[in-house]
C-alpha cells in the first residue's frame, strides 16, 4: 500500500474516532462551541485530505457534513435528528474507508440518501436564519417559524403569512374593477406530507 494512503487512513480513522465521541458530547451539551469548533475542524481537515488525494466521493460526505455543522456555528438549534444523521454520514465515510484500505481505491457509489438529507436540513437552518434577521428589520408583520426543515417544494410560513397579508381585500377590488379577483382561500401554513425520521442510539 501507498505510504501516503497508509498515513491518510490511520490519521482519518482517529480523527472520526475523535468526532464520533464529540458528537454524542455536543448533543448533550448543545450550547458548547468549544465542542463545535473541535469537530467543525477535523471534518473541515478529513474533507481537504480527501480533496487534496483525489477521493470525491468521501470528500462528498464529509463537505455537506461541514455545511450542516457550520450551521450549527450560525446558531441553527441542535436536536438529535440532526447529531444522528452526522453520525450516520461518519458511519458511511468509516464503511468507505475499509473498503479503501482493501481495494486501494475508493469504492464506486452513490451517497445521495445521505447527503440530500444533509442538504435539506443545512437549507432549513439558512431559511430560519434568515427569518431570524428580518425579524428585526420588518414592521408589525409576525414572523413564524416551521420547527423542522422545510421539505422540498414548501416555503417558510412568513412568506406564506406576508403574501396573505398583501392579497388585495373587497376595497381594492372594487377600486379597480379590470383586475381580476385574487385566488381565494390562501393558507397561513405549507402543507407537508408525512414523513419518517431516522433513530440511532449509540
Amino acid at each position: 500500500m501507498d505510504e501516503l494512503l497508509r498515513e491518510f487512513l490511520t490519521e482519518t480513522n482517529e480523527s472520526l474516532d475523535v468526532i464520533d465521541v464529540e458528537l454524542v458530547r455536543f448533543e448533550q451539551d448543545p450550547n458548547n462551541a468549544k465542542i463545535l469548533d473541535n469537530i467543525f475542524r477535523l471534518v473541515h481537515t478529513v474533507k481537504g485530505t480527501c480533496g487534496f488525494l483525489g477521493l470525491p466521493r468521501l470528500q462528498a460526505l464529509a463537505h455537506s457534513a461541514e455545511t450542516l455543522m457550520g450551521r450549527f456555528r450560525d446558531g441553527l438549534a441542535v436536536t438529535a435528528e440532526a447529531v444522528t444523521l452526522v453520525l450516520a454520514t461518519i458511519d458511511r465515510i468509516k464503511e468507505i474507508l475499509v473498503e479503501l484500505e482493501h481495494g486501494e481505491r475508493e469504492p464506486e457509489g452513490s451517497d445521495r440518501d445521505l447527503i440530500d438529507l444533509l442538504e435539506r436540513m443545512a437549507a432549513g437552518a439558512a431559511a430560519e436564519s434568515a427569518i431570524a434577521i428580518s425579524r428585526t428589520t420588518s414592521g408589525s408583520l409576525v414572523y413564524q417559524v416551521l420547527e423542522r426543515p422545510l421539505r422540498p417544494g414548501e416555503v417558510p410560513l412568513d412568506e406564506v403569512e406576508r403574501a396573505f397579508r398583501e392579497t388585495a381585500g373587497p376595497a381594492d377590488f372594487a377600486a379597480a374593477a379590470d383586475t381580476p379577483p385574487a385566488l381565494a382561500g390562501r393558507g397561513r401554513k405549507p402543507i407537508a406530507a408525512a414523513g419518517s425520521g431516522r433513530q440511532r442510539q449509540r
